[in-house]
C-alpha cells in the first residue's frame, strides 16, 4: 500500500525544501508539543488550576492543543486535504476496541503477577484518586501517540518504509523513557519491545490513531488507575492500593510493572502478533526505492506493450 505523505507541488523548491521529512518531524513536533506546553503554563501561571478536577480539566485542555496543532500541521504544512489518522467512521469501534485491549492486557499482566506472589491487594482510595492518573493517560495516550505514531513513524515510514520506521520509532519511544524516574537499560528496551511494537502495528493495522490511542491510555490508566502501580516509574494511587514484593524481574521494580518479565512476554508477543497479521494484509509500506524500482519496472512493462 501507498504510505501517508504530504502533498508537495511539483516545481516548488521551498515546499520540497519543507517536506524534507528530517524537518518535516521537527516542525510538527513543536506544532503538537508547543500548544501542550503553552496550555500547561497558562493552568500553572494564570489559570492555578488545583485539585483532581483542575488536573483533569487542565489535560483535557492538553490534548485538545495537540489535537489541534496536528490538525494544523497536517492541514497547512503537509497540505493534505484531510487528517485520515483521525478519519470518524468507525472511530468508536477502534477506540473501544483499544481501550478494551489495553484493560485486558494490563490485567493479564498484574495477574501474572499476582500469581507468583509479586501482587496483593491491602486497601483502596476513594474514587477522587482516579483523576491524576485519567489526566496522566489521556495526555500520554493523544500526545505521545500524535507525535511517535502519527509523525515520526508514519514520516519516516513514508521515505524508509515500514520495517525501518517500526525498529526505528520503537527504539525511539523507549529511549524517550530513559529520563524517567527509576529508569534504565532494561525498561528503556521492555517499553521499546512491547509497546513500541504493539502501538506501531495498530496504526499500520488500522492506518488510523483511534485504536493505538485507546490502548495506550487504557494500558496507562489501568496500570496506575486501577491497580496502584507505578507509570513508567511515575508513582501514583489508584483505586486498589497493593503491597508489591518480589524480585524486580518480577514486578518491574520501582519503574513499574511495564519493565517486568511478563510485561514483556505477554505484550510482545501480542505486537508481534498485530505485526504479522498487518503485514498479510498488505499493510506495510516498501521504502522509496523498493516503490522506485516498482514504477520504473510497470514504465518498461507499458512501453512494451505500446511497440507490440
Amino acid at each position: 500500500m501507498g504510505p501517508i505523505k504530504p502533498v508537495t507541488p511539483p516545481g516548488s523548491l521551498f515546499w520540497r525544501i519543507l517536506h524534507f521529512p528530517p524537518l518535516l518531524i521537527i516542525i510538527g513536533m513543536v506544532m503538537v508539543i508547543g500548544p501542550e506546553i503553552i496550555v500547561s503554563m497558562i493552568a500553572h501561571f494564570v489559570v492555578h488550576a488545583q485539585g483532581p478536577l483542575g488536573t483533569l480539566a487542565t489535560a483535557l485542555c492538553e490534548t485538545l492543543a495537540a489535537v489541534a496543532g496536528y490538525v494544523l500541521f497536517v492541514r497547512f504544512v503537509e497540505r493534505r486535504p484531510a487528517v485520515s489518522e483521525f478519519a470518524a467512521p468507525g472511530w468508536s469501534k477502534e477506540l473501544g476496541a483499544g481501550l478494551l485491549t489495553g484493560l485486558l492486557l494490563f490485567s493479564l499482566v498484574v495477574a501474572v503477577i499476582a500469581l507468583f506472589g509479586g501482587y496483593h491487594v491491602i486497601g483502596e482510595h476513594p474514587v477522587t484518586a482516579l483523576f491524576p492518573v485519567l489526566a496522566l493517560s489521556l495526555v500520554s495516550g493523544v500526545g505521545e501517540e500524535i507525535v511517535v505514531r502519527g509523525i515520526i513513524f508514519r514520516l519516516v515510514e513514508s521515505s524508509l518504509g515500514s520495517w525501518i520506521a517500526l525498529i526505528f520509532s520503537a527504539a525511539l519511544f523507549g529511549a524517550g523513557h530513559l529520563g524517567n524516574a527509576h529508569a534504565g537499560l532494561l525498561p528503556a528496551v521492555a517499553i521499546a519491545l512491547e509497546a513500541g511494537i504493539m502501538l506501531a502495528a495498530l496504526y499500520m493495522l488500522t492506518r488510523r490513531l483511534w485504536a493505538a490511542i485507546g490502548v495506550h491510555a487504557a494500558w496507562n490508566f489501568t496500570q496506575g488507575g486501577i491497580y496502584g502501580i507505578a507509570v513508567s516509574g511515575n508513582a501514583v494511587d489508584g483505586a486498589l492500593i497493593p503491597r508489591i514484593s518480589g524480585p524486580d524481574l518480577l514486578t518491574g521494580g520501582a519503574f513499574g510493572a511495564e519493565a517486568s518479565l511478563p510485561a514483556i512476554l505477554i505484550c510482545t508477543i501480542f505486537g508481534v502478533v498485530v505485526t504479522t497479521i498487518a503485514y498479510r494484509r498488505g499493510r506495510f509500506v516498501k521504502p522509496f526505492w523498493a516503490r522506485t524500482e516498482v514504477g520504473a519496472r510497470a514504465n518498461v512493462g507499458e512501453a512494451d506493450r505500446n511497440r507490440e
